[in-house]
């Protein structure tokens, strides 16, 4: 590729280059740039929002009820930057959305900025924000201000992109809300976006028809907010979205801070059959994968039903779930209960479990890439035993496979009986 079609220092030195790579390759893209008078187009050292009745509301003008600006700010780092149902750009907008939407927030405005290495394609800056913009378009936000940085190429290898974001809100859902009796709904199949980015990064022949669930959620959420008790408290308790540690991890999050137990249902749970058997294949348990477009909802019993209706009008949602319910017992404890009867602690992931896949010679060199050193080093220790993958009928989550020592002498996965 050219050097002229490649990110080079002079990008980010504040001259002429710098101008077109802004005005042609970022502004050209992004739709939605204005949220008040002052907006991204005017490259101005920050952007403007409106507080009119548009945007607030006649009760909050008229001073009838309080209104909370809700603020979220996450950077974000993804190899590879493209992935099978998306990129580093549906995920940054995307995350940032479901930040705020997730403590019941109406998005209003972002900011972005973007640190782009000596050599990255000028072509692929184009395509992350292509995808972008087309989630600010779905979602009717806009990015109003932003920086872009560019660094040598010795010292950054891809992109990084930080997006800050501000909604508001009558009052804030927070992961600390659960009550006994509630609900638990997850919003769709688990898991989807960490086994499609592992299969692509190690280049595994394996679900090949996955597909990373990044999206953004306000379409889907904000009609179960409306869903009120007579006292004018919304019906929805806690929510959460499941990114770094999956399922597992925000379970116990959301049960150590509210002070309660969590007792879900393994058959209840959505997972792809392709899912289930690369976590069997690889020893990894799928509560502990990453999503990027899922909520985890608390909601009080009474309007389980009602809020479930709802998440399934909306694409997002059609594969909505109760997967359980909160209880007085095991506080600050997650419990999961068997098809089969049996019950064990859903632990908090130790940290990202992808790291922990280990190299077996069970598996065939066509399943995995070694090439470079860090691949070696991933995949340097831990031998699996196998099971028989499950039929392609059978739609229950079986437990993970037992292994011998992994990558760090710890039992990579061991998800045998734990009476409680």
């Amino acid at each position: 590729m050219a050097r002229e079609n490649r990110i080079s220092m002079e990008h980010g030195a504040g001259g002429q280059q710098m101008q077109s790579l802004i005005g042609k390759v970022i502004l050209g893209n992004f739709r939605k740039t204005t949220a008040g008078t002052v907006g991204l187009a005017d490259l101005d050292d920050g952007a403007s929002i409106t507080l009119g009745k548009e945007m607030l509301g006649e009760a909050v003008m008229s001073g009838e009820k309080p209104l909370e600006l809700v603020m979220t700010t996450d950077s974000h780092v993804v190899h590879p930057i493209f992935f099978p149902g998306g990129d580093i750009g549906r995920v940054a907008v995307s995350g940032a959305v479901n930040d705020l939407t997730v403590m019941g927030a109406r998005p209003i405005a972002l900011s972005c900025g973007m640190i782009l290495p000596e050599g990255f394609p000028i072509e692929d800056l184009e395509k992350v924000t292509q995808s972008m913009n087309a989630v600010l378009e779905e979602t009717d936000v806009p990015i109003i201000t932003g920086d872009t940085k560019t660094v040598e190429g010795s010292a950054l290898d891809s992109i990084i992109i930080n997006i800050a974001a501000v909604g508001i809100c009558d009052s804030p859902v927070r992961d600390s809300g659960l009550q006994v009796g509630d609900k638990i709904i997850v919003s769709g199949f688990i898991a989807d976006h960490g086994i499609a980015l592992l299969t692509k990064r190690e280049g595994f022949n394996f679900s090949s028809d996955l597909v990373s669930d990044t999206a953004p959620l306000w379409n889907m959420i904000r009609p179960i907010l409306s869903v009120r008790m007579p006292d004018g408290e919304k019906a929805v308790t806690a929510m959460k979205d499941p990114t770094r540690g999956g399922l597992a991890d925000s379970l116990n999050e959301m049960a150590q801070k509210s002070n309660v137990g969590i007792i879900i249902e393994e058959e209840n749970i959505p997972i792809r059959q392709a899912v289930r058997t690369s976590c069997e294949m690889l020893g990894l348990d799928p509560l502990e994968i990453a999503n990027e477009g899922k909520a985890v909802i608390g909601v009080r019993p009474e309007y389980a039903d009602e809020v479930l209706a709802l998440l399934r009008q909306h694409p997002y949602g059609r594969d909505a779930a109760v997967i359980g319910e909160v209880t007085e017992e095991n506080k600050g404890k997650v419990i999961l209960r068997s098809d089969i009867g049996s019950t064990r602690y859903v632990d908090v992931p130790s940290g990202d479990p992808i790291p922990r896949v280990c190299r077996s010679s069970d598996i065939s060199p066509d399943l995995l890439r070694t090439e470079s050193p860090a691949r070696k080093n991933r995949f340097r220790a831990g031998i699996f035993l196998f099971i028989p993958v499950p039929s392609p009928d059978s739609q229950r989550r079986k437990p993970a496979v037992k292994t011998k020592k992994g990558c760090a002498g710890k039992s990579v996965s061991d998800t045998g009986k734990a009476g409680v």
